[in-house]
């Protein structure tokens, strides 16, 4: 076992859930939540800026079409989440492969219609919009799956409604009280869901036997100086079978995730300006501040002091 430095908003003894870690420094907050009906023959691609996504199938059943993946079908029950909404379709079951684009109609406060208005109704779902208000957001977002499916639990269906009640209403602390349901739907829908084992994603990488003790072992240890070797133990693997599984699974090379998640780490201490940047380097494995500062300047663009003094002008 390796000697375990003090981590960030943890104490030493405590285990580290990284799900729950990069979805709490993603800073999520709703935007709006409001309940679609749809009918006949239809199609709709959402245009939302690369902004989350969230739905829950209340009747009925479409087809999830991503660009380059294979068709996913959804039914009531199910709940699906996508990080960060690429080029993505939403279209009915007998929906015709051109000419039937469509974009909702408002019915009412928080109601909404896509499809012909004469057309027999066959799906509802209440469907969410949420942001990231991290700087880091399209880093962390890479962490995660492209897209979550998770089907038939209840718990997801509750915290929607929740979701939803607080977004519509208007009550005191009601950006927090969203900000920590978002963050539990989002752990909730990345832990269970089931199609998105077909993503590589950290996500998926917990939920591999082999890896799960490589990926907590940095995530608990990030002042540590992992090497690919160092991680394969972890995983009881040979090094090269190590490196192989981890980059396909998790979708990045060991030590690539470990610096994407150093990176993410450094930015949050530099912008609540706690501590100096000798501190930070120390806290997430560098020698020196002038290797660190080399570092961050090379993935983020910019000196550390330099972003710190950005963020607090922000």
């Amino acid at each position: 076992m390796h000697d375990r430095p003090e981590l960030i908003g943890n104490s030493p003894d405590m285990s580290v859930d990284p799900l729950s870690e990069i979805v709490t420094l993603l800073q999520p907050s709703a935007s709006y939540s409001k309940l679609v009906e749809y009918a006949g023959r239809w199609r709709i691609r959402p245009e939302l800026a690369g902004k989350p996504v969230y739905f829950a199938v209340l009747e009925g059943e479409c087809r999830v079409v991503g660009a380059g993946k294979s068709p996913i079908i959804v039914r009531a029950g199910d709940f699906v989440l996508t990080p960060t909404s690429s080029e993505q379709a939403l279209e009915s079951i007998e929906a015709p492969r051109h000419g039937i684009d469509m974009v909702p109609r408002e019915l009412g406060e928080g109601r909404f219609r896509v499809g012909p208005a004469d057309a027999p109704v066959n799906l509802r779902m209440q469907v969410g919009l949420c942001s990231f208000a991290s700087p880091d957001a399209a880093l962390l977002v890479s962490l995660l799956p492209a897209i979550v499916v998770a089907r038939g639990e209840s718990r997801l269906a509750q915290l929607l409604a929740l979701v939803g009640d607080e977004t519509r209403a208007v009550r005191p602390g009601r950006e927090l009280i969203l900000e920590r349901l978002l963050e539990v739907l989002l752990i909730e829908a990345l832990r269970c869901g089931s199609d998105s084992a077909s993503f590589p994603s950290v996500a998926r990488g917990l939920s591999d036997d082999r890896l799960v003790g490589a990926l907590r072992a940095m995530h608990e240890q990030p002042a540590h100086g992992w090497t690919v070797a160092e991680l394969a133990a972890e995983a009881a693997m040979s090094r090269s079978a190590f490196f192989a599984r981890f980059s396909r699974i998790v979708g990045l090379p060991p030590m690539e995730y470990l610096l994407t998640w150093r990176m993410a780490l450094a930015k949050r201490m530099l912008r609540t300006r706690d501590l100096a940047i000798e501190q930070v380097a120390a806290r997430i494995g560098y020698s020196s501040a002038s290797t660190f500062s080399t570092a961050f300047t090379r993935h983020v663009g910019m000196p550390p002091l330099r972003y710190a003094r950005a963020g607090v002008e922000m």
